[in-house]
């Protein structure tokens, strides 16, 4: 199939809201529930009228019980291929999360992680590169 072909048949890339929230100075993971399973930032889709910072904040009541303070955008990804269900284009943001998290909707439970120690191995799409990127940015001010 050319990508003109693909454009035709296809209503384009979804669009994804993820959170870095940090607890403590420590990285809130969730334990997918669904697939693929396993160990991920918190996020979802953006539903149709709804703005990427209030997709966030849902999505993180949702599957962490936390608010978001000092919410600001992170960075984009959008590679075609980071999410193996089809072409996702997630906004990143980063927040401090507030209240005391639990897991929830999607998420089977939670863990904090220092970003010094990234579980690589045990992340899925591409929040490994993600929190790299986060990390190394946290270390050039």
């Amino acid at each position: 199939m050319t990508k003109l072909e693909a454009r035709m048949t296809n209503s384009g890339p979804k669009l994804a809201a993820d959170c870095i929230i940090l607890v403590g100075g420590k990285v809130l993971l969730i334990r997918r529930r669904n697939e693929p399973v396993g160990w991920a930032l918190p996020g979802g889709f953006v539903e149709y009228g709804e703005t990427v910072e209030d997709a966030v904040r849902r999505e993180m009541k949702e599957e962490t019980g936390l608010d978001l303070d000092q919410l600001r955008q992170f960075h984009v990804y959008s590679d075609p291929g980071r999410d193996k269900r089809g072409h996702t284009v997630s906004v990143v943001f980063v927040a401090q999360g507030v209240g005391h998290p639990e897991a929830g909707d999607d998420a089977d439970r939670y863990r904090l992680i220092d970003l010094n120690n990234i579980p690589e191995a045990d992340l899925v799409f591409d929040h490994a590169q993600i929190l790299e990127d986060f990390r190394e940015s946290s270390a050039n001010g």
